[in-house]
């Protein structure tokens, strides 16, 4: 009897620390979805059954007349937010209460890698931004143009080898490649030569990179649960070393100096010669309520993890996007052909050539692939941390520092509120303003505020001109084993990925 009374106790007590945070949104009035115990309503998510982007849509339908709708990541409260107003308020206006995204389960223990512009918060993420930013100003990207001009005749002339009658590629598969030489270049000095090497290092790099395995999911899960007790186990650790070496023998192999080379590594080495990160803290207040100074060593570390989001983030979204983009013009001729259209006619003004202002002159093709990735962005969703208390005064809504925020991408990208016919690839509707000026705030494939992708020119640039590469000599249609509607990987982290690549059809254009 005291054994069975023993176990009761434990289990009431296990059952009521499990579910101590539940009752956040109901004190606020806020409509919320129904959570388990300890795992909230991340459970779909935590079975790898849908991925965090495809539970965010699902929330967001559930709910249409809401402008928020609560949820709990694991125990930890978490508002979705369906509402362009609150959008813009959370990314732009009031982005003091938000400017952390909350991907790093603990403050100060966190692993070197995650030590990024993407995943760090706080002062290091603000001297980061502030170093960095001229690094990626237009007349940067015009001097790096070359490079991407350079790979994307490779993906024209060797890496899209089929017959006069055409042959069935991964268009997923070889658009990584391009983009993995693309950001080897620029970022690393380095030629990855992964459109030619079946085997190349490069790729299955960025290949593993976002290999969300069942293991790192497991330790993740420890870090949310634990953050204390598991606070130094690294999810990263499988590549770590492996990059760590590669960027310290470029370092090396340039005296820790600028090469000349302008690429990524140069440009980092130059923000360190200008010696510590200073500035005004978004942490750390004097006595008067004004910004305390904080100045931070730009380190060999820091710039690692620099050059490593560099890398995945810029392979892996634009091979995404682009790959997404070929798809929807294989399934419509009739856009297919206008793009082609358009190439042809501007690259005759430059010679048949690809270069910067030819590329900037293709609005048609601009305007596909913002069609693309409306209907399928690269992030699904976007996150944001509460810093400190922050109030919606028109929902008379407080909530408390550390609650998780999630901006639903897709959904929102899909809502016949905001995009006619939004099931429907219709490149024209980005020629013109939007009917409904709320459309502007919800459509962010980058990103909005000081927090919106620091890469996103040349993001563009190095996709538009793969896409026009490619379709300058090549058509594609949809291949026996596509589907019309990829399936999103459930296991997807924070890039979507489909499950089976994007294959499809290419044939040489005769005209």
């Amino acid at each position: 009897m005291l054994a069975a009374a023993l176990i009761l106790v434990v289990l009431v007590a296990l059952y009521l620390h499990g579910t101590k945070t539940f009752r956040y949104w109901e004190k606020r009035g806020i409509k919320y979805e129904k959570p388990v115990p300890f795992i909230g309503t991340y459970l779909p998510v935590m079975f790898r059954v849908k991925s965090m982007a495809q539970l965010a849509v699902d929330l967001y339908w559930k709910y249409p007349n809401k402008r928020v709708v609560g949820c709990y990541r694991l125990m930890r409260p978490e508002l979705v937010v369906r509402d362009p107003v609150l959008v813009k308020q959370i990314l732009v206006t009031d982005f003091v209460y938000f400017n952390e995204r909350g991907f790093n389960t603990h403050k100060t223990y966190i692993e070197p890698l995650s030590k990024n512009l993407f995943f760090i918060d706080g002062d290091i993420w603000k001297l980061l931004r502030q170093r960095m930013t001229p690094a990626f100003t237009s007349g940067k990207i015009r001097a790096m143009f070359p490079l991407i001009v350079e790979r994307a005749e490779r993906l024209q002339n060797n890496a899209i080898n089929v017959p006069s009658t055409g042959g069935v590629l991964d268009a997923r598969e070889i658009m990584a490649r391009y983009t993995t030489d693309f950001i080897g270049a620029v970022g690393f000095g380095l030629d990855s030569n992964s459109l030619i090497e079946e085997d190349s290092a490069f790729r299955k790099l960025g290949a593993e990179i976002f290999k969300f395995t069942i293991s790192q999911a497991a330790k993740q899960l420890l870090k949310e649960f634990f953050p204390e007790t598991f606070k130094n186990i690294k999810i990263m650790s499988k590549i770590e070393d492996d990059v760590f070496v590669l960027v310290r023998n470029i370092l090396q192999k340039r005296n820790n100096k600028p090469s000349g080379r302008n690429d990524f590594i140069d440009l980092l080495l130059e923000c360190k010669e200008r010696g510590n990160m200073v500035g005004d803290s978004i942490e750390m207040t004097n006595a008067d309520g004004t910004p305390k100074e904080v100045s931070i060593e730009l380190s060999e570390a820091l710039m690692v993890a620099q050059v490593f989001v560099f890398f995945a983030a810029g392979f892996e979204t634009s091979a995404s996007s682009t790959s997404y983009t070929l798809h929807e013009l294989a399934y419509h001729p009739e856009e297919l052909v206008k793009v082609q259209q358009e190439i042809d006619r501007v690259l005759a003004n430059y010679n048949y050539k690809l270069c910067y202002d030819a590329i900037y002159e293709m609005n048609y093709l601009q305007c596909a692939f913002k069609e693309g990735i409306r209907i399928m962005p690269s992030l699904g969703y976007l996150q944001r941390k509460c810093a400190r208390r922050y109030t919606f005064k028109d929902l008379d809504l407080s909530i408390d520092e550390g609650v998780s925020i999630v901006i639903p991408l897709q959904a929102m990208h899909k809502d016949p509120a905001y995009f006619y016919d939004p099931d429907s690839f219709r490149p024209e509707r980005f020629q013109t303003d939007f009917i409904n000026p709320m459309t502007k705030q919800i459509f962010l494939p980058f990103g909005d505020g000081p927090r919106a992708c620091i890469g996103e020119r040349l993001g563009k640039m190095q996709s538009l001109a793969g896409l026009a590469a490619v379709l300058s000599r090549y058509s594609v249609e949809p291949a026996p084993e596509s589907l019309r509607h990829p399936k999103i990987d459930p296991t997807s982290n924070i890039v979507q990925a489909v499950i089976g690549g994007i294959p499809l059809l290419f044939r040489p254009r005769t005209a």
